[in-house]
């Protein structure tokens, strides 16, 4: 990480380059087209410019596309075709509806509701903020919007309220609070399809490679017993391992409640963002019974919410995150897609398969799992790390012998869970390490300590759950 930061755009742009050229110039192998070949060139090319970031992650998403094009490895047309999928727009709408809770103030509500049912002890205020999180979560698919821009105020105020503040005074209840929260964005993250931007992704790469449909139900579903394990775990690990001076916090009900009053009665735009938030949720989990798309549902609504007056169109405009992601998800999609159609990962797994005949098919799902959470630590972004590693390791646990579905769902799960083990892994880390509570030796060993436990529960626990749903 220190290498990159030292880095300048320039040069971490060149690396890019390079990338592309060595690939390029390498002689397509026996069983592998020259356009496929190329195409690798492009989306490596790309992914490693996702790592290293010389330019934003959408513009270099938009110029490997171009590239593409000019280089005749697609069409205009194939390589504007990521932009029609369904998956890439419910990503768009997600964020539009994440919108609507931050400009209602509904967020900021549940949140102190939590906490002034809850928060009476240092150790249920912990959990009221998580909880909060995971009520929030099924709508805000940026986990920076969820923890950073909803949740990150109110637990900075609350701890400067106990005058813990960053340096002498920090442990008090500020360092506690701090870690909670992270900790459990990145498990509710893990636990709805919408709740990190990544997750469609996984369940869109899941249906080209495996052949499988990852629905907003089947994953909730799955990762109900063990992310609800891991929410009730991991703030009660970090009290007991490091814990807050201050174990009783009397004072943060009063404060809730001072700031509910502040807020008001509900507001009629909070009453119609919640119901929609709870249609859409019912929708999404019961789409077995109506066949509505994921996606259709998501757009009823954000139209639901425009056509009430709940979001105005300017706020669609502005909702940048929405844009940046449409650019950046559809040109994956679709270089994702193409590298499928034109055979590479055919190619790839015929080549994989000869290196794990003869593992027993659970010991390779482990090792594979592991490898996958703690490659992590080379990486500054979780789309960045499914974009590059989702597909190989995935296809190598299925012809390992792991059913597709399991393997898919939990590699999934981990995509989210393994931002836990640094400073920088995911958006909502540099918030919560920058406010200068916690240090950073101490950050990464709490931060690998709860990728342990995780492992533990997501696979244990788990796959128990997960053998009673029938996925293995």
């Amino acid at each position: 990480m220190t290498e990159k930061k030292g880095m300048s755009p320039l040069m971490r742009g060149i690396i890019c380059v390079l990338i592309l050229l060595v690939i390029w110039i390498i002689p397509n192998p026996e069983g592998v087209s020259v356009e496929a070949w190329r195409l690798l060139a492009i989306f490596v090319a790309t992914i490693a410019g996702l790592i290293l970031q010389p330019i934003p992650m959408g513009a270099v998403v938009l110029i490997g596309m171009t590239l593409t094009v000019i280089t005749e490895v697609r069409t205009i047309g194939e390589a504007l075709s990521g932009f029609s999928n369904g998956v890439v727009w419910l990503i768009v709408m997600a964020f539009l509806l994440a919108r609507g809770f931050i400009k209602t103030g509904l967020g900021r509500r549940i949140a102190f509701l939590m906490i002034r049912a809850f928060g009476k002890t240092t150790l249920g205020l912990g959990y009221a903020i998580v909880i909060s999180d995971l009520i929030i979560a099924p709508a805000t698919p940026s986990n920076t919007a969820r923890a950073g821009g909803i949740l990150f105020p109110i637990v900075r105020s609350l701890s400067a309220s106990y005058d813990s503040e960053p340096g002498s005074t920090s442990r008090k209840i500020g360092a506690y609070l701090m870690k909670t929260e992270f900790h459990g964005t990145c498990i509710t993250s893990a636990m709805f399809l919408t709740a990190m931007a990544g997750n469609p992704l996984i369940a869109e790469l899941a249906a080209d490679t495996l052949g499988i449909e990852i629905t907003w139900g089947s994953w909730a579903l799955a990762a109900l017993v063990p992310g609800l394990l891991s929410l009730a775990a991991i703030p009660y690990l970090l009290y007991r391992v490091y814990p807050p001076e201050i174990k009783d916090s009397p004072e943060a009900p009063g404060l809730a409640s001072e700031e509910l009053s502040k807020m008001g009665p509900m507001t009629l735009n909070e009453k119609i963002m919640l119901a929609v938030f709870v249609v859409a949720v019912a929708l999404w989990a019961t789409a077995q019974f109506h066949n509505l798309h994921s996606t259709t549902v998501a757009i009823l609504g954000v139209s639901l919410l425009l056509m009430t007056g709940v979001l105005a169109w300017s706020d669609v405009l502005s909702e940048k995150g929405a844009w940046d992601a449409l650019i950046w998800f559809g040109g994956l999609v679709m270089m994702a897609g193409a590298l499928n159609t034109l055979g590479l990962i055919d190619w790839f797994s015929e080549v994989v398969a000869a290196s794990v005949v003869g593992w027993n098919w659970i010991a390779a799902f482990l090792v594979i799992v592991l490898v996958y959470v703690y490659s992590h630590y080379g990486f500054a972004s979780l789309t960045a790390h499914i974009t590059a590693m989702f597909i190989p390791f995935v296809t190598v646990a299925v012809i390992a012998g792991a059913p597709p579905y399991l393997a898919a769902l939990s590699i999934g799960f981990f995509s989210n869970l393994n931002a836990s083990i640094t400073h920088y892994g995911t958006g909502p880390a540099p918030i919560y390490f920058g406010a200068g509570y916690v240090d950073m030796g101490t950050w990464w060993k709490l931060g690998f300590l709860v990728s342990v436990v995780n492992l533990v529960i997501w696979l244990g626990a788990g796959s128990l759950w997960w053998r009673i749903l029938g996925l293995w």
